[in-house]
């Protein structure tokens, strides 16, 4: 992705099914349909080798680890029964490379960085738990993609270290991705305004993954703040339906919420217009003309009188010359009876 000058939109919305799909390729696809549909520019999938992931003991969290409802579960279990084979993300990908979406992949692990070579996404996704694992960041590098980077819960020299790895071993498109996921995530952990810094700071495309409480209204609201800001990318999970309460829904907006949500970055987008003073755009030249006072009689003019300032007055008036013109009829006289609150235009007088 090119950095967004001030006249460069859309922003790059990217609709992420993480485990959303529950592990049955139907609902991954239906998932991945309704991206689609609601006007997503990308589709995010986490390809996971759960043996290379994982140890089998790993603890669990409600809210950090797992969906709310599933902590008691042993997690690699739970996790291994719902992992998607290696054929299925095969057919997953090209089903929504059909569909015209843009393939985000973000794997877990060097096997599941082999699938990702063979299956050729768009573009790849680097979590910042990876960031300290050098020769995994550095063959996601060599793939030359542009890379998209996890940044929520990584430390300042991590970024910087994990940036100028990637840069060195081939991928020149960089985007930073802040935005931690607790599940959901709290209005106050948002953080829109260290966008602009990242932007300082990095000289990068920026964006933010939002997980915010899609059962609240401000999920829909909060991510809108961070365009002017300068994000140019916005991430949000999406599921297939959330009151079945599937895997990482928490944040996640059903296919009708997502379409919903496209429409109102759309509609931001446009809201943000022009960054100078320029042409005065239709609607602009529309409310002058219809806001400006005009000229018009305070009270009637006699034919041949002369006209004095108390004679004339400003009023909204969809004719008569413009206050800043009534200096010129001072002193000149009337051609014709001109009435009350009748506007005066120079054909009026002599």
């Amino acid at each position: 992705m090119k950095k967004r000058t001030s006249n460069d939109y859309p922003v790059f919305i990217i609709a992420e099914m993480a485990w959303a799909h529950d592990g049955s390729l139907k609902k991954a696809k239906k998932i991945i349909k309704g991206a689609a549909n609601a006007g997503a520019n990308a589709i995010s999938l986490h390809i996971t080798n759960m043996e290379d992931y994982m140890v089998k003991d790993y603890g669990c969290s409600a809210g950090q680890t797992v969906s709310i409802g599933k902590e008691k579960l042993n997690i690699y279990k739970y996790l291994e029964k719902i992992n998607l084979k290696d054929k299925e993300w095969k057919e997953l990908i090209s089903y929504a490379k059909g569909l015209g979406l843009t393939i985000c992949v973000m794997p877990n692990d060097f096997k599941s960085l082999s699938l990702c070579k063979k299956i050729k996404p768009d573009m790849y996704v680097i979590a910042a738990a990876c960031f300290v694992e050098e020769d995994f960041v550095i063959e996601i590098a060599k793939e030359k993609k542009p890379v998209i980077l996890r940044i929520g819960g990584a430390t300042l020299a991590e970024i910087k270290k994990v940036v100028s790895l990637v840069k060195k071993h081939g991928s020149k498109k960089i985007i930073l991705l802040p935005g931690i996921q607790l599940y959901p995530t709290k209005t106050e952990d948002t953080n829109l305004n260290l966008i602009p810094t990242l932007i300082k700071t990095f000289k990068l495309p920026v964006g933010v993954a939002d997980h915010i409480d899609a059962e609240s209204e401000l999920a829909l609201i909060v991510p809108l703040l961070a365009i002017p800001l300068g994000a140019v990318v916005i991430e949000k999970h999406i599921t297939h339906d959330r009151s079945l309460k599937g895997e990482d829904i928490e944040a996640a907006l059903n296919p009708d919420e997502f379409k919903k949500f496209v429409g109102y970055v759309r509609e931001a987008e446009k809201s943000l217009g022009k960054s100078r003073f320029g042409k005065l755009s239709e609607g602009e030249l529309k409310y002058r003309n219809v806001s400006r006072k005009r000229t018009v009689a305070a009270e009637e003019i006699k034919k041949n009188e002369k006209i004095t300032k108390n004679k004339i007055i400003f009023k909204r008036a969809d004719k008569g010359i413009y206050p800043n013109e009534s200096k010129f009829l001072i002193g000149r006289f009337a051609k014709k009876n001109i009435q009350k609150d009748e506007p005066i235009s120079f054909d009026k007088i002599l």
